[in-house]
């Protein structure tokens, strides 16, 4: 069976080079079950309109260390362009209380129900 995709994934946090490095373990981890291209992240909640409309991702995820109300804003903001978009958003604190691999496992886990 091919993997799923391609999905195109945008990630807003706030630390740019995590990001990458998180998302590119995934992406890694999951290539047999699906394609999955991080095409830019945003570090501000100021800046999703204007990447979601220049990259046009079907895949947007938020990082641990926005609130929920935070995490919510965003999500509201990338649908207003794009109102069929997957999101997903990490919940708030993951990172510290978990680290990097908690947040992999996280978002491993998450997926099937996502993009199946």
């Amino acid at each position: 069976m091919s993997p799923k995709g391609p999905y195109t994934l945008v990630t807003v946090n706030k630390v740019p080079e995590r990001a990458k490095l998180l998302i590119g373990r995934v992406v890694d981890d999951v290539k047999d079950r699906y394609t999955i291209t991080h095409a830019a992240n945003v570090d501000s909640i100021d800046g999703v309109k204007a990447t979601v409309e220049q990259v046009r991702p079907n895949l947007l995820f938020t990082a641990s260390m926005w609130t929920p109300e935070e995490a919510q804003e965003i999500v509201a903001i990338a649908k207003s362009v794009i109102p069929d978009l997957k999101t997903f958003s990490l919940p708030q604190g993951l990172q510290v209380q978990r680290g990097s691999d908690g947040v992999v496992e996280y978002i491993k886990e998450n997926l099937p129900a996502l993009l199946d």
